[in-house]
């Protein structure tokens, strides 16, 4: 029972494995027995005849080898299937490694352009391609397989998503609208706290030096946080982490490029002009990825950036690139090009906007939010490049749909020892109909989570919450609360907090008082005086779902990703804190000063000492070589008896010369005691 049990939990595809060489074995013998006769190669000329004795053996030998051998092949390519409850097949894995790219564009109320790059690349779980891949990036899969990465997203974005002109609450600003600077957040597969902890320092070095960046410094414990259910619902095994003041280039974009199998030299990603990219309004690339034993490895590569046109009534893909889309990638499975219009485009049955080019499907998703015009790169070439241009008829101001609550976070008070953070909440009933009751019974939840330096001691228990204006009770607003102070240069605070409004609320604060904590000196970095950042904080609604459902006559890895279940959120700005920084020109002038004076002792000792009898040698040499005259020396042979001066004596004067006079040792002396008198004075200041 216990052979047939474990051999049942294999599924279709384990009993083939195991039964397939059986099978085909006795398919052999039951084909071709013992006696029969057989074509066989006898020299250089096919011949039959009867198999008897080593002839039948080396026949069977043969078959059975040449059978194996092509059943082999087929094991190459395996079937995966995963199983519902029911038994029966639910969902395929692809069998080979697989990628796509698509680019969806979307015209913004504010004239600007969305430009939205997708690309997928799927392997299958390891078992079947073992350490060798053909399109999935090598130095993703090692790092999955060696730190037991179970879910990770990192994101380099620049500037800051516009919620109130460009949507909060659809699935494209839902998934892509992140806070700026660096972001990554990982699920381990690990069972202790202490292993997730050194796992997570490895994978941010890894990371680190695989993207160009400064990600190492999210490893130390100061950096990081492990919220249970303010970001994502997890048992402890997720890490959270964020630089705000990470800056963004083409350092970081290369290497994201060269995961992708045709990197920027054909296919979609060709577009990816960098002048046009980094002079956009907002800039984000994103690596997320997904990993089981039954489904493999999933990357979702993503690059969204919100352009100006030059002209603000008309644009087209070579205006906002500078470069035409003549093809796809020739390792893609799938290349699209999406054009997204919004409902509110739409006014009265009357288009503001008018596209130029045919496309090759127009649809619109269940609930009639926009229409998605479909646009396949492999019927386009070098002589009939892909170029969608978009006219606006009428500027009207428009806007898309709304979160429930806009968020807003700020400082308040003054001076260099204590303040507060508050967070603001705006209804948004105006732009989002129909999500409202004026009703008792209607609430809206509110998620929070908000992560805090140590150096930044916030007091949880100053908590007030104000709900359009008047104070309230934070037992009656406050459904579940988690606290993890912070503690000195071990780790930051953490705040996770779900709030219940009414339906009918307009506007709500929160505020947490704080004081600001003392660094070491050698804790500041080099630009202390600009001030220090607080990540932004998350706010998150999970009663109101992002979900957009399409036709499934579109094939489409980011149409697909529309249908999950996206929980509306958003990102707070970054807050600028000052803290107490010491006078770092004091020491600067003490050393420059010290330096200077011992630089002018040893100068001037090293002169006196070496530089006069260098001069005294020279001049002696001067003097041999230049020999005086008759007269001047009768002259000075008189002189010399009038005096009574012997010749001897007079030379010996005139020649040599005391080096270390009287003058020479008060200077060296005088050049010590004003160095001794200084570093004393200075030490005991």
């Amino acid at each position: 029972m216990g052979l047939f049990k474990s051999v049942n939990q294999l599924g279709a595809w384990g009993h083939f494995k195991i039964l397939g060489p059986i099978i085909i074995y006795a398919s052999v013998l039951s084909v071709f027995p013992l006696g029969s006769s057989l074509w066989f190669l006898d020299g250089e000329r096919f011949t039959s005849g009867p198999l008897t004795g080593g002839g039948v053996m080396a026949s069977h030998t043969f078959l059975s080898l040449l059978l194996f051998y092509l059943y082999s092949f087929h094991l190459l390519r395996p079937i995966y299937c995963s199983f519902g409850s029911n038994g029966f097949e639910t969902t395929s894995v692809p069998k080979e490694e697989e990628f796509s790219e698509e680019l969806l564009l979307k015209p913004l109320p504010d004239y600007k352009v969305l430009a939205h790059f997708h690309f997928t690349s799927i392997s299958p779980p390891s078992s079947s391609n073992g350490k060798h891949h053909h399109l999935f990036p090598k130095s993703i899969a090692q790092l999955v397989k060696k730190y037991k990465i179970r879910e990770l997203e990192l994101s380099f974005t620049q500037g800051r998503w516009n919620y109130d002109r460009w949507g909060a609450s659809d699935p494209l600003s839902t998934a892509n609208g992140k806070p700026p600077g660096v972001e990554l957040w990982a699920l381990f597969d690990i069972p202790t706290k202490e292993e997730i902890d050194a796992t997570w320092r490895n994978l941010t070095h890894s990371l680190s030096g695989l993207f160009c960046a400064s990600i190492n410094f999210l490893e130390s414990s100061t950096s990081y946080s492990a919220p249970l259910w303010g970001f994502l619902p997890n048992n402890g095994d997720l890490r959270y982490g964020a630089l705000p003041r990470e800056a963004v280039c083409t350092e970081n974009l290369t290497p994201w490029l060269k995961l992708l199998p045709c990197r920027d030299k054909a296919g979609i990603a060709s577009l990816l002009d960098r002048p046009s990219i980094y002079r956009g309004h907002y800039h984000s690339q994103r690596l997320k990825l997904r990993s089981d034993g039954l489904n493999g490895i999933v990357i979702e590569q993503t690059l969204s950036v919100v352009l100006q046109p030059i002209d603000r009534t008309s644009w087209s893909m070579h205006q906002l690139f500078k470069k035409s889309l003549t093809g796809k990638c020739a390792l893609a499975k799938s290349s699209k090009v999406f054009l997204e219009i919004e409902r509110s485009l739409v006014s009265q049955n009357e288009n503001i906007l008018e596209l130029v080019g045919e496309a090759d499907m127009v649809t619109n998703d269940q609930r009639d939010h926009s229409t998605i015009y479909q646009y396949n790169v492999e019927r386009y070439s070098e002589h009939e490049a892909l170029d969608i241009r978009v006219n606006w008829k009428k500027l009207l101001q428009v806007s898309f749909l709304q979160a429930p609550l806009h968020a807003s976070r700020f400082l308040m008070g003054s001076g260099n020892e204590r303040g507060s953070i508050a967070i603001s909440l705006q209804s948004a009933r105006n732009s989002t109909k129909g999500l409202y009751d004026n009703s008792k019974n209607c609430f809206t939840r509110v998620v929070i989570l908000q992560v805090v330096p140590w150096y930044v001691k916030v007091y949880y228990h100053t908590l007030r919450i104000y709900v359009d204006g008047a104070i309230r009770d934070a037992k009656d607003v406050v459904e579940k609360i988690n606290v993890t102070p912070s503690e000195d240069k071990v780790s930051p605070g953490t705040l996770e907090m779900m709030l219940q409004f009414p339906c009918g609320m307009m506007s709500a604060a929160l505020i947490l008082d704080f004081d600001k904590g003392f660094l070491h000196i050698d804790e500041y970095p080099p630009d202390a005086n600009q001030g220090f950042d607080i990540p932004s904080a998350l706010v998150s609604f999970p009663d109101f779902i992002s979900r957009r459902i399409y036709p499934d006559s579109i094939s489409s890895p980011l149409l697909q990703s529309y249908k999950g279940r996206n929980i509306v959120k958003s990102y707070t700005e970054v807050l600028l804190v000052p803290l107490t920084t010491p006078d770092f020109s004091m020491p600067y002038n003490v050393i420059t000063f010290t330096c200077t004076v011992l630089a002018l002792y040893f100068g001037s000792m090293v002169n006196v000492l070496r530089r006069r009898v260098s001069e005294e040698e020279r001049l002696a040499k001067s003097k041999d070589k230049r020999k005086p005259g008759l007269i001047p020396l009768l002259i000075s042979k008189i002189s010399n008896k009038v005096r009574g001066i012997k010749e001897d004596s007079a030379n010996q004067s005139q020649s040599s010369e005391p080096i270390l006079g009287p003058k020479v040792v008060f200077k060296v002396v005088l050049i010590a005691l004003i160095a001794v008198l200084g570093h004393y004075f200075f030490n005991s200041s």
